[in-house]
């Protein structure tokens, strides 16, 4: 059993913890003492569990996730040499809003002599937690994270690994280590301001179930409260967002019999799939209702009508996460750990 103590001076909730935390990252013999094991029995549960007791191999398997104790792979003589390897972790990349910053971060480091291991997590903190702790068992010299929200078992393995992490896609002042993003908040607010501003106030809304739109979301939500007058319906889409959905969700709406000024979508290609089902229900678009979008992909521009979205700037967050990495691995002075790259309303014909 684990001494409270123990677990109080080892329990790492959020970045601000980081501070208090020793640089050197947690030994099998931190284990082994938390275990209350000899290092040879806790290296045999690691390393051949089938010959160890199984109420042993458990002991060990909780002393290592108090710890976050991570096992290296690598041969003892390679463990304190740099990989040149650098892992990212994006929620998916089964459509282009992500693309581009991978290609972007790949062809950076390229140039500074690292090559990119690419992880897909999907939208689950449990999955990404997985992923990271095998990622660092390999000893990467960087890490990339898609987003600030993440369980605490990452946050235990990311401090104690006590290597350089850049977190892309989202804002905070406190980030684990270093940030490259844009306020989804502040998106959602210059959404809402926008179509208000054009006069609509019926509103219907078609969003995806992440932490990253819901932020977008409540930043419109709140601009909503502020107005005042104003009548939304929505309804959730399933990840990933697909044009197929984004018809299906406009017919959701539709079929409901609400009427609606303006249709707001957590992606371009739920906005894309809107516009086509309110065409084939013979509507007109924005004449009968306005639709947009978010992330300015490569087909929004191209569409009839084209599609009124936000763009971000995605090149831009993966050469400043590679640079960032880059300079701190080679003991180059970071001058901004995080960077507000913001964001940009792009007018077209859909609104």
């Amino acid at each position: 059993m684990m001494s409270q103590s123990f677990m109080k001076g080892n329990a790492v909730k959020n970045a601000s913890d980081a501070k208090k935390m020793p640089v050197r990252p947690p030994t099998l013999e931190d284990v082994a003492r938390a275990a209350g094991l000899s290092p040879i029995t806790v290296s045999r549960a690691l390393n051949t569990p089938g010959i160890v007791r199984p109420k042993t191999v458990a002991k060990v398997k909780e002393a290592v996730q108090l710890t976050g104790y991570i096992p290296n792979m690598l041969a003892g003589g390679l463990a304190s040499r740099r990989s040149r390897l650098i892992a990212v972790v994006v929620p998916q990349i089964n459509n282009s809003m992500f693309i581009d910053t991978i290609q972007a971060i790949t062809d950076e480091l390229a140039l500074r002599g690292y090559h990119m291991l690419l992880c897909v997590s999907g939208y689950s903190a449990e999955t990404e937690a997985d992923i990271v702790a095998t990622l660092l068992s390999r000893r990467p010299d960087g890490i990339v994270l898609t987003g600030i929200h993440h369980s605490n078992e990452l946050k235990k393995c990311i401090l104690n690994a006590a290597i350089p992490v850049v977190e892309i896609w989202d804002l905070t002042p406190t980030p684990l280590d270093m940030l490259i993003g844009f306020s989804h908040e502040k998106i959602g607010h210059a959404v809402a301001g926008y179509l208000l501003q054009k006069g609509h106030r019926r509103f219907g809304l078609m969003w995806t179930p992440d932490q990253r739109a819901g932020l977008r979301h409540k930043g419109m939500m709140e601009a909503f409260e502020r107005q005042g007058s104003v009548t939304f319906q929505e309804v959730s889409i399933p990840l990933p967002a697909t044009l197929r959905r984004g018809r299906e969700g406009l017919a959701q709406l539709m079929d409901s019999g609400g009427a609606f000024d303006a249709i707001i979508c957590s992606s371009d290609t739920l906005a894309h799939g809107a516009i086509i089902e309110a065409q084939d229900r013979g509507l007109s678009v924005p004449e009968d209702v306005a639709v947009v979008g978010f992330g300015d992909l490569d087909f929004a521009g191209c569409t009839a009508p084209s599609i009124t979205t936000i763009s971000i700037d995605r090149g831009r967050i993966g050469r400043e996460a590679a640079t960032l990495l880059a300079d701190k691995i080679e003991g180059l002075p970071v001058v901004n750990n995080v960077v507000d790259i913001g964001f940009t309303l792009i007018e077209r014909d859909s609104a």
